[in-house]
């Protein structure tokens, strides 16, 4: 119980998330998006974790003796809601720009709270969680308007099938919004609500056409195993940051 306790306190971690190395969650406490998939839900609940949304005291302290490194932040809950106060956001942003030498991924269900916070300083990668194509014509709509460096879509846990167009069915996507694109399935996998492949070749050969770079996350491979065999290939690209 001890040990548990630690990883729920504990300041920085090391991910299995294969698009960072790092995940950091200065907001602690259950989430109220309680979306049906939530992994961190089920663990708050497992473990008895404190359910209280508060800041994490001195959450950065370890930024410093950290290598460069690519960091999620916010991993076990969503900090674009009403129940994150606007002066912890405020400092987690500050902090942010000041460890210049990391590379910060901010990932939000709610994009249209995104505004208040940009622009973003120039090592935050900012994206939206876009499970269905309603959640993606919310973040298509709003992401254009966001002052980040990097702009994304996660497409994690891919739902149902997505038209990557600016009004469904009709234009074809412009890149201008999106930097990057990250597939997924839900966690943990089941064929039940494992992405057919041909829903993930359609984004991928929409990002292909405009020039987006795609990750495909590790948990895809069972879809594409059905295809390719037990090697199946798992595109893991990375924006092309301008400084």
């Amino acid at each position: 119980m001890l040990e548990v306790k630690w990883r729920e306190e504990n300041k920085i971690q090391k991910t299995k998330i294969d698009w960072a190395d790092y995940t950091i969650n200065p907001v602690k406490g259950l989430c109220p998006m309680a979306c049906s998939y939530c992994y961190a839900r089920r663990m708050y609940k497992r473990f008895h974790w404190n359910p209280e949304i508060r800041l994490q005291p001195y959450w950065w302290n370890d930024l410093a003796e950290l290598k460069p490194s690519r960091i999620f932040v916010g991993s076990t809950i969503e900090l674009f809601g009403n129940w994150v106060k606007p002066e912890w956001l405020t400092q987690i942003l500050r902090m942010c720009k000041a460890h210049k030498k990391h590379t910060f991924i901010f990932l939000t269900k709610q994009p249209w709270e995104l505004i208040k916070s940009s622009p973003f300083s120039d090592n935050c990668w900012v994206g939206v969680s876009a499970d269905t194509m309603v959640a993606y014509q919310a973040a298509r709509n709003i992401l254009p308007d966001i002052q980040a460096r990097v702009r994304f879509i996660s497409f994690e846990p891919l739902l149902e099938r997505v038209i990557m167009t600016d009004t469904a069915y009709v234009t074809p996507l412009s890149k201008h919004f999106c930097d990057w694109v990250i597939i997924g399935a839900q966690t943990p996998y089941s064929p039940k609500t494992a992405p057919q492949k041909e829903w993930v070749d359609e984004i991928i050969d929409t990002c292909d056409e405009m020039g987006i770079p795609v990750f495909l996350k590790n948990n895809l491979r069972p879809v594409l195993k059905s295809v390719y065999g037990d090697n199946p290939p798992m595109r893991q690209e990375y924006p092309v940051v301008k400084l």
